[in-house]
């Protein structure tokens, strides 16, 4: 008997009931099994689904940290990223510098070319910039034409270098419309974090208001 239960069996039969018993055994047996194989069945839709939810979830939180436009984070994940690295720059007592990029005349362009082109001069953009960029930069659309980058680790003059090296990729990565190449420029402003600073509205601001350089104009 040990042996049989040990192999899975349900139930032990000394000798054969008669047939009436028998055949209520197999009935009970079989309906026990159909119910445990159907429990069996809900509980791993249940866990796919849970998975598949899960995923879903995770899916739309990165959905909610990306601008719609660019494909690049936006201003919500900026914050968040920004306020996390100011804090570690203050407790490891490291540089972190912040560059706000301004496209130039945007607003003429829009007017000129349109709306539709202006996106796609959005777009080029914050593509041209993500593929220039340290893998632990962040970048961000901060709003409009406005573009800011962070550069954990990176000191002032550091950062202008960056700021210089991307103002240069710019202008040399033209937007083809209608057949023509249409330059792109951006201003620059660059600015380090004061030791211990964790204001991330003071430090944009600082940004905004030291531009390292102005260049060109757009068309």
């Amino acid at each position: 008997k040990r042996d049989a239960f040990g192999y899975g069996a349900s139930d032990y039969l000394v000798k054969l009931p008669d047939q009436i018993e028998l055949i209520a055994r197999i009935r009970a047996h079989a309906k026990n099994y159909i119910m445990q194989t159907e429990r069996d069945a809900a509980f791993f839709a249940l866990r796919e689904m849970k998975k598949q939810l899960e995923a879903s979830n995770r899916k739309l939180q990165q959905l909610s940290m990306l601008d719609g436009l660019t494909g690049i984070a936006n201003r919500r994940h900026f914050d968040e990223t920004i306020n996390d690295e100011l804090e570690k720059a203050a407790s490891r007592q490291s540089a972190l510098s912040l560059i706000l990029i301004d496209i130039d005349y945007f607003k003429r362009f829009n007017d000129t070319y349109g709306h539709e082109t202006g996106d796609r001069v959005l777009r080029m953009v914050a593509q041209t910039l993500k593929h220039n960029l340290r893998t632990s930069d962040a970048l961000a659309r901060w709003g409009g034409e406005e573009f800011l980058l962070i550069l954990p680790e990176t000191p002032i003059d550091g950062a202008v270098r960056v700021a210089d090296s991307l103002r240069r990729t710019l202008e040399e990565s033209p937007l083809r419309w209608n057949g023509d190449d249409i330059r792109v420029t951006a201003s620059f402003g660059v600015v380090a974090a004061r030791p211990g600073e964790v204001d991330v509205h003071a430090l944009v601001t600082r940004a905004d208001a030291e531009p390292v350089e102005q260049v060109g104009r757009l068309g």
